[in-house]
C-alpha cells in the first residue's frame, strides 16, 4: 500500500481516484491489516504533494468514507494517522491557508470537515493568546505592552470581539493565587487582579455589547465557581468603578438579562448597588 501511495504520479488520474475509493472502503469495512499511518504519512512526499496529486486523492476519499460514515470516525481516523491537526499539509506549499482549505473543501462538498478544521484552528490560536497573555501577566508586565501584544495577536488570528472578552477573563482569574477554603483571601486576590488588570479588559470592552457580555462571563464563573459565589456585586462594582462596565450596561443586565445561571440570587446580590445607581441618576 505504501509504494502505490508512494507512486500516485505514475498512475492515471481515474486509477488514483479509484485508489482513493477503495482506501476509503478498506477503511470503511474496517478491514485489517491497513493502519492509518501506513496510508497519510506516505502521501505527504514532497513532490507528490506540490504538483497537487495528494489533495485530489485525499478529497476522493474523504467524500467516499463519509458516505457511510461520520465526521467523528474521520477524525479518529486522522488522528490514528497523526493528521487531524496537519490538513493544511495535504496542500501544496503556495496554498497552504486556512481560506485556500476551506474554499477547496466548501467546493467539493466536504463543508462538515470545513467547520472542524476552522473550529481547531480556533482553538490553537485562542490557546497560543492565552498561553502569551499568561506569561505576561505573570511577568507582571506594563498593561499598555499587554494591550498592544494582544491586540496584534487576535487582529492577526481574526479573533471576534466577543471571544477575546471571554479569553481576557478566563486567563485573568486563572493567573489569581488562590488560597484554599480562606473565603475573604480569595476574594481579596479576585478583587485585586480585577482592578490590577481593568485597564486591559477596558481596552477590549469597546461596546454595550461587549461590556454585557464581560458580565455574562462574570455571572458564569461566580455561579460555576463557589468560592466566588457571593463575589459577584463586588466584581460588577469594581469593574464599574474602574470604568470597564457603564451604568446603562449594568441597569441593563439588571432589567433584561438573558444568561439565566443563577440570575435570580445575582440580581438580588446586586439589588443594593443598582438602587443607589438609580439614586444617582436621578439627583442628576
Amino acid at each position: 500500500m505504501r509504494k502505490f501511495l508512494q507512486s500516485l504520479e505514475f498512475f492515471e488520474e481515474n486509477e488514483r481516484q479509484k485508489l482513493a475509493i477503495f482506501t476509503a472502503l478498506a477503511f470503511s469495512q474496517k478491514l485489517s491489516g491497513l493502519p492509518p499511518e501506513t496510508v497519510f504519512q506516505p502521501l505527504l512526499k514532497d513532490n507528490l504533494v506540490a504538483k497537487g496529486i495528494v489533495l485530489s486523492f485525499i478529497t476522493e476519499f474523504f467524500k467516499e468514507y463519509l458516505k457511510e460514515n461520520s465526521l467523528d470516525d474521520l477524525i479518529a481516523l486522522l488522528k490514528k494517522g497523526k493528521m487531524e491537526d496537519n490538513l493544511l499539509e495535504f496542500f501544496p506549499s503556495g496554498k497552504r491557508t486556512s481560506e485556500a482549505l476551506s474554499e477547496h473543501f466548501t467546493k467539493e462538498g466536504l463543508t462538515s470537515l470545513v467547520e472542524y478544521n476552522s473550529k481547531k484552528m480556533f482553538e490553537v490560536k485562542l490557546k497560543e493568546i492565552k498561553s502569551t497573555l499568561t506569561t505576561m501577566i505573570n511577568e507582571e508586565a506594563e498593561i499598555s505592552e499587554v494591550t498592544e501584544v494582544v491586540k496584534q495577536q487576535v487582529k492577526d488570528a481574526k479573533f471576534p470581539d466577543i471571544e477575546v472578552v471571554r479569553m481576557l477573563w478566563d486567563v485573568l482569574m486563572e493567573a489569581v493565587q488562590w488560597s484554599g477554603k480562606n473565603q475573604q483571601q480569595n476574594s481579596n486576590s479576585a478583587l485585586r487582579q480585577v482592578n490590577a488588570w481593568a485597564g486591559l479588559m477596558n481596552a477590549f470592552c469597546t461596546s454595550g455589547k461587549l461590556e454585557l457580555e464581560l458580565i455574562y462571563k462574570v455571572q458564569t464563573q461566580c455561579y460555576e465557581d463557589a468560592k466566588l459565589m457571593k463575589l459577584f456585586p463586588e466584581i460588577i462594582r469594581s469593574l464599574y468603578d474602574q470604568d470597564v462596565l457603564a451604568e446603562d450596561t449594568i441597569l441593563l443586565w439588571f432589567r433584561k438579562g438573558s444568561n439565566q445561571k443563577g440570575r435570580q440570587s445575582f440580581v438580588k446580590a446586586l439589588e443594593p448597588f443598582v438602587k443607589w445607581l438609580e439614586e444617582a441618576e436621578e439627583e442628576e
